[in-house]
């Protein structure tokens, strides 16, 4: 669900920047007042975790369409929203800076549709209501799924409004509305279980970390370094290896996009901001589309007919390229998500 510019306005992604550049403060007001001593390695870590776990696609039956774990969820629930809306931040703008997944103009729609609603509403209001004090293998379940499903159908809705305000696109209302819920319905689903599945595998293992995150008052330095060595090695499996099994079918918000206009990429504007956000990411992504970058096919006539079937790619799709990408976002994840609870933590001291 990674917008890119030629979704968006200048005007409504200039206020997505503002309403995003609003809410990372509010939260490192807040987090600087009650950060923990075990927050900041977690951050950075959970940083890892998601990027890695972005890059997996799962195809959604019988839709031609794949999905992808938003993560929100997940860190909200081991962090607290205030950690957890800064490492989705960090974790968004490596990919949109780095990796071009994401454009740099819609950078502060995809911060607050796949941060706000989850670290901000659906947390607060579902997940902590469902689980809450009496946690439970069955309340984390049925909370998780709910909650994700919540989060991802407004993050969903924050996407076709946010489209519609733009005015710049051939997607009419209506039947990009009816096309978005319903496929991130089912992607929600999907991300409920796996949300339930890591938040399951921490309250066995350190319970403590959940209620630090609930309490939002800090519990000392816990002793979690097996926690931390086991997500790592999650995310460098995830990044380095699983990533060559994703799904090859279009996500959800482009699966929604070619049913309404017959394209699942609009191009651009060439010029405005928007060619010189485009110019700039061109610039920054050192691995475009998560990949070494690829030669320029040949001119039809030179080896081939203009006619000729376009080759299947392989699946899985082992590549070096993938491989080191993964293993390179989830370090600048990491490393971002990690050096802002650092930064906040000193100044709080």
């Amino acid at each position: 669900m990674h917008m890119a510019d030629a979704l968006i306005s200048p005007a409504v992604g200039g206020a997505m920047w503002a309403a995003t550049v609003g809410l990372t403060l509010y939260s490192a007001k807040k987090l600087k007042e009650n950060l923990d001593d075990s927050q900041t390695p977690l951050m950075g870590v959970l940083g890892a975790f998601i990027f890695a776990a972005q890059m997996i696609n799962f195809t959604i039956p019988a839709t031609g369409s794949s999905g992808h774990l938003g993560g929100g969820m997940i860190l909200a629930i081991l962090l607290g929203p205030y950690s957890a809306f800064i490492t989705m931040a960090s974790v968004l703008t490596v990919q949109a800076l780095f990796f071009a997944d994401g454009g740099l103009l819609a950078l502060g729609c995809n911060i607050f549709n796949l941060g706000f609603f989850p670290c901000f509403i659906a947390y607060p209001i579902i997940y902590k209501q469902i689980a809450g004090e009496s946690t439970t293998q069955r309340s984390i379940m049925t909370g998780a799924i709910m909650a994700s499903i919540v989060g991802l159908q407004m993050g969903a809705l924050g996407v076709v409004f946010e489209t519609l305000f733009s005015g710049i696109s051939e997607l009419p209302f209506g039947a990009f509305l009816l096309l978005m819920q319903p496929i991130h319905l089912a992607i929600g689903i999907v991300e409920g279980l796996v949300t339930a599945a890591v938040v399951s595998f921490i309250w066995k293992a350190r319970p403590e970390i959940l209620n630090m995150a609930r309490t939002a008052r800090p519990v000392g330095r816990l002793a979690i370094g097996n926690v931390l060595v086991g997500l790592l090695m999650v995310a460098a499996f995830t990044g380095g290896i699983l990533s060559w099994f994703a799904s090859e079918r279009p996500d959800g918000l482009e699966w929604s996009m070619f049913h309404t206009s017959g394209k699942e990429k609009l191009e651009p504007a060439e010029k405005g901001l928007h060619s010189l956000f485009a110019r700039l990411q061109e610039k920054t992504a050192f691995l475009p589309d998560y990949g070494f970058m690829k030669a320029e096919p040949d001119k039809p006539g030179e080896n081939e007919s203009p006619a000729a079937p376009e080759k299947k790619e392989p699946w899985p799709a082992i590549s070096a390229g993938t491989s080191v990408s993964g293993m390179v976002g989830g370090t600048m994840a990491m490393g971002l998500a990690g050096f802002i609870g650092f930064a906040l933590k000193k100044r709080h001291r």
